[in-house]
């Protein structure tokens, strides 16, 4: 039988490793459909923490145990590091969804917004569109397995009970994010260029025939060439997100780096 210590040590160790998963959970893009009842979120983390903490080979210290303040600065550190990996690898989601937001702006849809479920805000017709599909996805192509799999990685390369080392303000999150707003205007480039093209050919005609009204004229040749380009480039960019799916994984694990 285990003894008294080594049972504690080992609850304890399910605990911190509990937290990590959920607050990756509450954190990823992916769990955050409102389908996804709260409790089922909170069972799903500690189930992953029963699979995950017998292949951990750390340990909580002895001294953990007997002081509560230490516990909870341990939990706070291992939810910083959940929410780390849940955010950064929702990173390509949200590109997706800022180019929907860009392109519904180009197009003159953002005058039509729509309730977003998931944020509770108003939000882009196109934005929510992109959104759901790099979800959907998302989900097709195992993002959510590639993400339980970094976080479980993520115990060997920052184990449980280590203190956090002073590198934790280091993590590149200006570059992190940088990167992610350029996946969004490479996805919008193709629908800024068939934009602009049609903002000079309405020139054109404006000055030519000045009788026509071209801003009623333009509202709809912008919304059926955005749409025509998008439907065009849609392929493509689903390729670029797919790309980048792991590529963001990669991200949330170098940034763990800087929290050892």
């Amino acid at each position: 039988m285990l003894a008294d210590d080594a049972v504690v040590s080992l609850v304890l160790l399910h605990f911190m490793i509990s937290v990590r998963f959920l607050a990756m959970i509450l954190t990823a893009s992916v769990f955050l459909l409102p389908s996804f009842p709260n409790p089922l979120k909170f069972w799903l983390a500690v189930m992953l923490a029963v699979i995950v903490t017998p292949a951990v080979e750390a340990s909580v210290p002895t001294i953990a145990s007997e002081s509560i303040s230490l516990i909870l600065v341990m939990a706070g550190r291992e939810f910083l590091i959940g929410a780390a990996i849940g955010f950064i690898s929702s990173l390509p989601l949200y590109a997706l969804q800022i180019s929907g937001f860009i392109d519904g702006t180009l197009m003159g849809f953002n005058m039509m917004n729509m309730f977003d479920p998931l944020s509770q805000t108003q939000t882009s017709v196109l934005a929510q569109v992109k959104y759901l599909l790099a979800i959907w996805f998302f989900l097709y192509w195992d993002g959510h397995v590639l993400l339980i799999r970094a976080l479980a990685e993520s115990v060997r390369i920052a184990p449980v009970g280590v203190r956090m080392g002073a590198g934790a303000e280091q993590i590149p999150w200006i570059e992190f994010i940088q990167r992610a707003f350029v996946m969004a205007m490479k996805i919008s480039l193709p629908i800024f260029g068939a934009v602009i093209l049609a903002e000079v050919g309405l020139g054109f005609v404006a000055r030519t025939v000045p009788q026509m009204n071209v801003f009623v004229l333009g509202i709809p040749l912008k919304i059926c060439m955005g749409l025509f380009v998008l439907l065009a480039v849609l392929p493509t960019a689903v390729d670029i997100f797919h790309g980048e799916i792991e590529r963001a994984v990669e991200w949330a694990l170098e940034g763990i780096y800087h929290l050892r």
